[in-house]
């Protein structure tokens, strides 16, 4: 009973119809399938008839209405009553009364006409093909008979006009065109185009606006649900979803529109500053978690260049330490071999002839280290004879070259890679007594 104590009039005998026409006594189930369908009678009926059926809804559409949540504990409803009030008189009265029940009957009547007259042909508002194109021919429209003072209209979707209210932390006033209503000229006319109205509305919210007529004017007009003309709805970011916080319907003029626009800014400006707060905060939270994550980034990046040149570092090392074994290896090789070749070489080393020979020649031979070596060699012995005695001596250098004292000239006593043939002594011009010098090639 609590939840039928909050519903209007006008939901009472919806309810009371669906009721009529599909033969659900449950009256909470009707209340759940008509919110469902955003009050809609005709749509609720034909969806239910069309379960029954096992078919899918006649109405279905792939255009959904944007998420609007209408806070009715914290909305500020504004409605301006007709300029001719009923007398107080019992008379009165009465004529009230029996207006009122004439009146019920003649919307009941004619809502049951009109439903019928919906399931023959369907309102062709309900399919929205160009939502942008409606929203711009209406300010077309608008322009051409009431002229170009007004408030900025938004140039875009409701959806569009929703989501630009919601990132950029504003009101949003949303204004239903009714044409045919006998308050609409007045209030387009005096209204809207007055300065301090275009000013406010300007300076504080976005103004979105659009004819019930269209298809985009009217799908909306069926998520605000409006109850009189002209009809305006403030929606507003609050607790994370835009809610309609406020809605002003039937006439009213400029001053007084710009007060009921305030108090409502008014009492709804600390959601709106605590959400920009919050979006401060998240920025900022954002923005600190992006500098420590770059920060993390650069030293791992630092550590990973340090550790690559470690890295570098050790293989450098390593490839000089095995260069160097390889150097060792190949030096001690190079040692061995010169080792075998002086036990080898020795059998090349002709014998030395006797003092009395005619053709001895007496060589004197001084190492780099010092040592002096003396030997007799003949004439026609080859320089190689030489080359070889030399090189045998444990005391001789690896690599070495012969040369004479003076004047200086080095002798070509090694074996030649060519297989030429050496000079002898003789031809070298080695007489009977010659001091030849050793010199290390690798010194």
């Amino acid at each position: 009973m609590a939840d039928n104590l909050s519903l209007t009039a006008e939901e009472t005998e919806k309810i009371l119809q669906f009721q009529d026409l599909t033969g659900i006594e449950d009256i909470s189930i009707c209340r759940d399938v008509l919110q469902r369908h955003a009050w809609d009678l005709e749509v609720s009926v034909q969806d239910q008839l069309n379960m029954r059926e096992g078919r899918p809804s006649v109405f279905a559409s792939d255009v959904h209405t944007p998420a609007v949540v209408n806070d009715h504990s914290a909305q500020h409803v504004f409605f301006s009553p007709p300029r001719d009030n009923n007398p107080h008189s019992l008379r009165g009265l009465f004529k009230y009364v029996v207006s009122l029940v004439l009146q019920l009957c003649y919307n009941t009547i004619a809502n049951i006409l009109q439903f019928t007259f919906r399931l023959l042909q369907p309102d062709p508002r309900r399919y929205v093909t160009d939502p942008v194109g409606d929203v711009l021919s209406f300010i077309r429209q608008y322009e051409e008979k009431y002229g170009r003072e007004h408030p900025v209209f938004y140039q875009g979707t409701y959806s569009q006009a929703l989501n630009d209210a919601k990132q950029e932390l504003r009101f949003l006033l949303v204004y239903l065109h009714c044409e045919e209503h006998q308050d609409t000229t007045n209030f387009c006319r005096y209204t809207l185009p007055n300065p301090d109205v275009i000013s406010y509305i300007n300076t504080n919210m976005l103004f979105w606006a659009c004819s019930v007529t269209t298809s985009e004017g009217y799908r909306v007009s069926q998520a605000l649900r409006e109850n009189g003309y002209p009809f305006l709805a403030v929606i507003v970011l609050h607790d994370g979803r835009m809610t309609v916080v406020g809605r002003l319907e039937g006439p009213v003029e400029p001053q007084e529109l710009i007060c009921r626009l305030r108090t409502i800014v008014s009492d709804n400006e600390v959601a709106l500053i605590a959400a920009r707060a919050e979006r401060v905060e998240r920025n900022f939270n954002q923005t600190l978690r992006q500098q420590q994550d770059q920060a993390y980034l650069e030293s791992l990046r630092a550590d990973q260049e340090k550790e690559r040149r470690r890295c570098e570092e050790r293989e450098r090392r390593e490839g000089e330490a095995r260069q160097q074994r390889e150097k060792e290896l190949e030096e001690q090789y190079r040692r061995e071999e010169i080792r075998r070749q002086k036990v080898e070489y020795q059998i090349r080393v002709p014998e030395e002839p006797t003092a009395d020979h005619p053709d001895a020649v007496h060589i004197v031979i001084k190492l780099p280290n010092g040592t002096r070596l003396e030997r007799r060699f003949l004439k026609n012995h080859s320089l190689e004879a030489v080359f070889y005695y030399v090189f045998c001596h444990p005391a001789s250098p690896d690599t070495f070259e012969i040369a004479t004292n003076f004047p200086k000239r080095v002798l070509n006593c090694g074996p030649q890679e060519d297989g030429s043939q050496v000079q002898t002594l003789q031809e070298a011009g080695l007489r009977c007594r010659e001091v030849l010098f050793v010199y290390d090639l690798e010194a």
